[in-house]
């Protein structure tokens, strides 16, 4: 079975770019300017930051895994985890903070948004360099890499 390694387009890899920028940068905008006391900035900074960083790992994980690299079972759970705990800690920050639901939902948007952007990027990336290392390999009269 012939599977062509196609690279992303422009317009993905600049959407993905977006949505990670804008995710982020709306959240923590919406973080500096708030009235609320440093140490729920923290918080918030920090679930932000595990979250980002879950989400790539995880990613990363389950693309090795489709691509035959070797993961070991509790690291690929624990990136599953890592994950559920971030959005968990959101949520339950976000429930229990003396904020208007309007902006409870700014910070959960933003903050999902974040996450989507942070994998499409990843996945851009890991394509990009997939593409290129398959082009380069033509390039010298090898055969197509297969998934």
């Amino acid at each position: 079975m012939d599977t062509s390694i196609q690279r992303p387009t422009g317009a993905f890899v600049g959407a993905s770019w977006a949505a990670l920028l804008v995710g982020a940068t709306v959240y923590l905008t919406g973080l500096w300017n708030s009235t609320m006391q440093l140490n729920e900035k923290g918080y918030y900074f920090t679930i932000l930051m595990y979250g980002l960083f879950a989400a790539v790992s995880l990613q990363k994980s389950v693309r090795d895994r489709l691509e035959g690299a070797r993961v070991t079972g509790i690291y690929y759970s624990l990136c599953w985890l890592s994950l559920l705990l971030a959005v968990l800690l959101l949520t339950v920050g976000l429930w229990n903070a003396t904020l208007p639901p309007s902006e409870k939902g700014f910070y959960a948007m933003a903050y999902l948004l974040s996450l989507f952007g942070s994998v499409a990027v990843q996945k851009n990336v890991r394509d990009i360099a997939l593409y290129d290392r398959g082009s380069a390999g033509l390039a010298e009269g090898s055969a197509p890499l297969e998934s």
